[in-house]
């Protein structure tokens, strides 16, 4: 995949944002604390269409901006808050940047909290929406107290420290001793400043319940869960069963939290199949 990035602006936020191929749009919405660079093994191992894959505002080569609301997380209320619906109003933009009309959106974790946000803003730019990790129930209150606290140590500089969990944890621990360098390797891309980390970790804390949306998804869903996952379970993700367009589910037992890149060839078949299906379906 092309690895310059390109850039738009975005109320006031500088942008980056990676394309690859021709073909049906696809748009790919990463995981935090990650960047575009998630995607890029499932992307290459996928091919046939176009790839739009943006680093989300505050990750990789895109800037936080200025203009984030401050308040909304009552654990802590000086906390700029970067939003769900920011976030999906930042991947319109760059819809329009592109002059995509229409498109297919794949997300992981926060990725899907932004992919449900986009179906309440703007259903009907798309054609399908494929969830892997994520869910779409709110926070738990045990999170909330896990994100103050992850706020306050950010705050007193151990960014790095968070990071280094993240990587241990999140990664499913087949992976780890499959691949052991998938930790460093994905370690390497977490690179938020404590500014932007403060912002996410408000903006999951407080994102809104979308069971109710999930009841009004008329286009095709496809969902992957990781059995290691420990924050996303099967049972949390099989909620989608209930859109009214229809859901293809699978749960790969030996992933975690990052399943589209610790088993890109996998997450790519069972995608191009249902990708395959969904444009037979047009």
């Amino acid at each position: 995949m092309n690895t310059t990035p390109s850039y738009y602006e975005s109320d006031g936020a500088r942008l980056a944002f990676y394309q690859n191929g021709a073909g049906l749009p696809v748009v790919f919405l990463h995981p935090t604390p990650l960047d575009h660079a998630y995607w890029v093994p499932l992307i290459e191992s996928l091919g046939g269409i176009r790839a739009i894959v943006p680093d989300l505002r505050g990750h990789g080569a895109s800037e936080l901006g200025r203009s984030l609301p401050v308040g909304g997380f009552a654990a802590v209320p000086d906390a700029p808050v970067l939003t769900m619906e920011r976030l999906a109003l930042d991947v319109l933009a760059l819809l329009d940047h592109l002059g995509v009309k229409d498109a297919v959106f794949v997300g992981c974790s926060i990725g899907g909290y932004v992919l449900l946000e986009l179906w309440r803003q703007a259903s009907e730019r798309m054609q399908g929406l494929a969830f892997i990790c994520s869910k779409p129930q709110a926070d738990a209150a045990a999170n909330h107290v896990r994100r103050a606290a992850t706020i306050a140590q950010a705050r007193a500089g151990e960014a790095g420290a968070i990071y280094d969990g993240m990587a241990q944890t999140l990664i499913g621990a087949t992976s780890r001793e499959r691949r052991p360098e998938i930790v460093a390797e994905l370690r390497a891309t977490m690179t938020l400043t404590a500014e932007a980390l403060v912002a996410v970790q408000a903006g999951l804390a407080t994102r809104p319940d979308s069971q109710s949306t999930v009841e009004s998804i008329e286009a095709p869903v496809l969902a992957i869960t990781g059995g290691e996952d420990p924050g996303v379970t099967a049972a949390e993700m099989q909620v989608f069963f209930a859109a009214p367009g229809g859901c293809d589910f699978h749960m790969l037992p030996d992933a975690g939290h990052f399943a589209a890149n610790e088993q890109p060839e996998k997450v790519a078949s069972l995608l191009a199949e249902w990708l395959r299906w969904l444009e037979g379906c047009g």
